[in-house]
């Protein structure tokens, strides 16, 4: 018999040590360590003395097939995946609980199977009367979907090895697999990492194509150790706010396709719907006369997007002024007011500042330090910013606008959209995609051009239109009067 191993694993990211304690110091997490048993279901002294078996070795100078992939039917859904499903392939989904991960796949497995292909829908947390529900909403309980309730990892790879192989398996979700071959209990990470290596062996032995759909954490990421990232070819990212319609599904690693590549849906009443333009829908409630509103054409992956970015500069009576940053990074912002304020003569210290990202989108790239540094000082000096104009470059420490990549393709999206105007960095202005696209192009080289040019348009719009007091205290409600 072998002699039971008991060891601490960490929870978030799957390091293991001899002894509790309270920080992980791989991750650097709190109470994260759980006791769990760790010795497999074969002796040590049997797995050593097995042989190894001898496998053929391949020259590079070989012929190689391309690997066939499998269309989804959603035109968003394959732009993210590179093209489609690629065969024998492993791709992990994760979202909030609730943004919709298990309507998507609903959607897209019912569209594959009513195009000939055997789809296979394994649920671990719903019981198969609960998915038929679903399917029932959608209008989809007619495709030949074949469901599943099961959790067994051993049991799942015995039915699926009868028959024809699968074309696309759906496990919903890896936390609720267990196996055998280890002694933990379900949800931890030792049983996550064996349960996802025994599928993504199944399915390199197959051809089949499986998704794993992975809770996340409350910061946001995949729950379980990270080595199952690692592991599999493909992760992808659900996201959306639960007060908006809109969902995005983003590529954060792809080994058959583009990476940070994104697919815009719509949630409806009849489930998600794609968005082909996702620029008209981020822009379709704006505000043309607010100051603190910028254009930002932005690129997602392969996709240029136009998205508006909002800002609120109000004085504050704290000592300590509120920093509140919605969709873009909290870092970059506090970088763009330190410029603004050492560079530019902007003084933000006694402001609170709020910066938004309209649509639910979260932005990622550095070209949005000079949309968002248009939408601040615009904010500040109560200047509206023209209606018809984008904003894209990055800002330097030093206040210099530093050109970005894709610029053409930029241009070309605002002008499919109806904007005449473009302030872009100086270095792009040598190209001839801005005459290509008809817009008319604003180049700037450095940041306080920018903000001279929004603070003369403030202080003329002042003179020449003085507040009023829309909200001034009525006379008969004034101390006395009345």
């Amino acid at each position: 018999m072998a002699k039971n191993t008991l060891s601490f694993v960490c929870q978030n990211c799957g390091a293991a040590y001899n002894r509790w304690q309270g920080k992980c110091e791989s991750c650097g997490e709190w109470n994260t360590l759980a006791e769990e048993d760790t010795t497999g279901s074969v002796p040590v002294s049997i797995r050593s003395k097995r042989k190894g078996r001898t496998f053929a070795l391949e020259s590079l100078s070989g012929k190689t097939q391309d690997a066939p992939r499998l269309s989804s039917g959603m035109t968003e859904l394959d732009r993210v995946t590179g093209g489609g499903f690629v065969r024998g392939s492993v791709l992990l989904v994760g979202g909030d609980p609730g943004i919709g991960k298990s309507t998507l796949l609903t959607q897209a497995t019912s569209l594959m199977a009513r195009a000939g292909h055997r789809i296979v829908y394994i649920s671990g947390e719903e019981a198969i009367a609960q998915v038929r529900l679903r399917a029932e909403r959608l209008g989809l309980s007619d495709a030949p979907v074949q469901l599943a309730a099961e959790t067994s990892v051993e049991d799942i790879v015995s039915t699926l090895s009868e028959g024809a192989v699968p074309r696309l398996i759906v496990i919903d979700s890896i936390q609720t697999m267990w196996t055998d071959t280890v002694e933990s209990a379900p949800g931890t990470v030792t049983q996550v990492r064996a349960s996802a290596q025994a599928l993504i062996r199944f399915a390199k032995k197959t051809g089949a194509a499986i998704i794993l759909v992975g809770h996340v954490t409350k910061d946001g990421q995949i729950a379980g150790p990270r080595v199952v990232e690692h592991m599999v070819d493909a992760v992808m990212s659900f996201e959306g706010e639960g007060s908006q319609q809109f969902r995005i599904l983003r590529s954060v690693k792809n080994r058959f396709g583009p990476t940070d590549e994104i697919g815009v849906f719509e949630m409806t009443g009849l489930g998600l719907r794609e968005v082909t333009n996702p620029s008209e829908l981020f822009l379709s409630e704006r505000d043309l006369g607010t100051p603190g509103t910028a254009v930002f054409a932005g690129i997602e992956g392969t996709r240029p997007v136009l998205v508006e970015l909002q800002a609120l500069v109000a004085p504050t009576s704290l000592g300590t002024p509120r920093r509140a940053v919605v969709g873009w990074d909290q870092s970059r912002l506090s970088m763009v007011l330190a410029v603004l304020e050492a560079h530019c003569g902007v003084k933000l210290s006694g402001h609170d500042v709020y910066l938004n990202v309209a649509g639910g989108l979260r932005i990622h790239e550095p070209a949005a330090d000079m949309a968002a540094a248009a939408a601040l000082v615009s904010s500040l000096v109560n200047a509206q910013l023209p209606s018809d104009a984008v904003y894209f470059g990055e800002i330097s420490l030093s206040g210099v606008i530093r050109p970005v990549a894709q610029t053409p393709a930029r241009l070309k999206e605002a002008a499919k959209l109806g904007f005449k105007r473009a302030v872009l960095p100086e270095s792009a202005r040598g190209g001839d995609a801005g005459g290509d696209a008809g817009l008319s192009l604003n180049a700037v080289n450095s940041l306080t051009t920018l903000v001279a040019e929004i603070a003369a348009r403030g202080s003329r719009r002042g003179e020449q239109n003085p507040p009023a007091e829309k909200n001034a205290t009525p006379a008969r409600f004034r101390r006395g009067e009345g």
